[in-house]
């Protein structure tokens, strides 16, 4: 009986809402933990989580019953009620509406991994507008800048 096979590779990146710097370096590694938990349960392989104090970034391994939009819309639905019930911030978290998602090669995979990973280091040169513009020009990605995230510089 033949089967299904496949390499789809995801990155998704998105942020606070108004972009505020809500994420803190004390509770951020059980953030993506509880994030890596969700994608896990939903059968989906998680290769990467970093991000900022206003943005995140992952890289999953995705199968091809996997619907994208339904599981960012779930990571981020019970990633904000897990900041808000744990009172992690001071004032009430939210997300951002939309993201960014980014198909890559399995050529390409160790070095996205090492992109997220190294997220504190590479935005001591430049800024999430810049980055994320950036992924969209790269990828050709046809926007709208009155869609795209909040900006504050």
């Amino acid at each position: 009986m033949p089967g299904t096979f496949s390499q789809i590779y995801i990155q998704v990146v998105f942020a606070v809402k108004g972009r505020d710097s809500l994420i803190h370096s004390t509770w951020e590694e059980e953030l993506y933990k509880y994030i890596s938990g969700i994608v896990r349960n939903k059968e989906q392989k998680m290769l990467a989580i970093n991000g900022m104090s206003d943005h995140i970034h992952f890289i999953i391994g995705m199968k091809p019953s996997c619907c994208l939009s339904d599981l960012v819309r779930e990571i981020k639905k019970s990633s904000n009620e897990f900041i808000n019930e744990k009172k992690f911030s001071n004032y009430k978290f939210s997300w951002q509406e939309g993201y960014g998602a980014f198909s890559y090669s399995r050529s390409a995979l160790d070095d996205v991994i090492k992109y997220v990973a190294n997220q504190k280091e590479h935005h001591r040169k430049k800024t999430f507008r810049e980055e994320y513009l950036g992924f969209l020009k790269k990828f050709e990605v046809e926007f709208k800048d009155e869609y795209l995230f909040e900006w504050i510089e």
